[in-house]
Formats: C-alpha cells, structure tokens, sequence
C-alpha cells in the first residue's frame, strides 16, 4: 500500500546536504542542470528545454509534496522523489506500507557519494517518521551508478521490469527493495 507522504515541512540535514521541500526561488539551480543532456535521461526524462518547461515542474514539486530539492553549499544540484510504487506490479507488497525513492544529481556532482548520502537521510527518515515498511528503488540497466547507489543502501533484487519513459522508450528496470530493519524477522 501506498500511504499518503507530505514533506513540506521536513528538512533534513547531513554531513554536506540539506533535504528540503521545493520553493519558487530554487529555478534557476533546477534548470540549470535539468536542462543538461544525459542528466535527465538517466531517470526516465529528456533535459528541460526552457525555463518555462522547468517552472511547470517545479510548481509540480510544490504542489504534490513528496519531492525534495538537494542543496549542497547554498546550491540546489538535485531531488530525491518519494512516488508511489506500482501495486499492480507488486500486489504480494499491499499488505505492508511502502513508497518507491528516485534521484537525480547534477552532472559536476556525480561520484561524490552525495546520492548516497541523499538516499540514506531519506530511508531514514522514512522508516523512522513516516513508519514505513519497505522501500523500493529502481535503475535501468544501463545506468550503473544509480545501481551502486541503490547496493550501498542495502536494497536486494526484486524484479525485472519494461519500463516507458516520458519520451516513449522502453528500458528494462531493475527494481530493488529494503525492508525497514526494524521490524520483525520474516515480515
């Protein structure tokens, strides 16, 4: 099951980022690497083409509150996406409480660890405050990083998925989860 998450007022701090809700002002920073090629497609969307494509979105961000903007010395160079899970894919989860993360990093910011550091404040957080069960995250095969990123946080193999991007292609997804490790053995 896909409980409701509102993270509008959550702000969550590690050793070199801050987890916090969107806001108007943040615009520029998301543009400026939303719009560089490769950056998006990693995830499944092609580089924001303007300003205007840019503010649609992040109005989105704003509005759905489950989306947190990634600061990094007073800059915005990324989000980490709390969505909803396919329970038509996974209908063995509905039990349980669970929630899908994505992320993206601005291209300067990749292999530094920082979606990592992301990652892991934000499985904390979920699990701790927000009570859930398990967490999946996914990557399409072609995206190793993102792969190392979702091994270093502890998720396991789930599935094997076609997944179609917001331009129309078909990738293959590997999706992974983590079960909250305080709960019982064997939930």
């Amino acid at each position: 099951m896909n409980p409701p998450i509102d993270i509008s007022s959550v702000v969550l701090h590690t050793a070199r980022l801050t987890l916090r809700p969107w806001r108007q002002e943040d615009l520029d920073d998301f543009y400026a690497y939303a719009s560089v090629d490769g950056v998006g497609q990693m995830a499944g969307w092609l580089p924001h083409q303007s300003k205007a494509e840019t503010q649609t979105i992040l109005d989105l961000f704003i509005r759905q509150k489950k989306t947190f903007a990634l600061q990094y010395q007073n800059q915005v160079i990324g989000s980490l996406g709390i969505e909803c899970y396919d329970e038509e894919q996974h209908p063995n989860l509905a039990p349980w409480r669970g929630r899908e993360i994505g992320y993206v990093l601005a291209k300067p910011f990749w292999g530094r660890g920082l979606a990592t550091e992301a990652a892991r404040a934000a499985i904390d957080y979920l699990f701790r405050a927000e009570d859930l069960d398990f967490l999946i995250a996914g990557h399409f095969t072609r995206n190793a990083p993102s792969a190392r990123v979702i091994e270093k946080c502890g998720f396991r193999y789930l599935s094997t998925i076609p997944y179609e991007t917001q331009y129309g292609t078909i990738e293959t997804s590997v999706e992974n989860i983590l079960w909250n490790p305080a709960r019982p053995a064997g939930l």
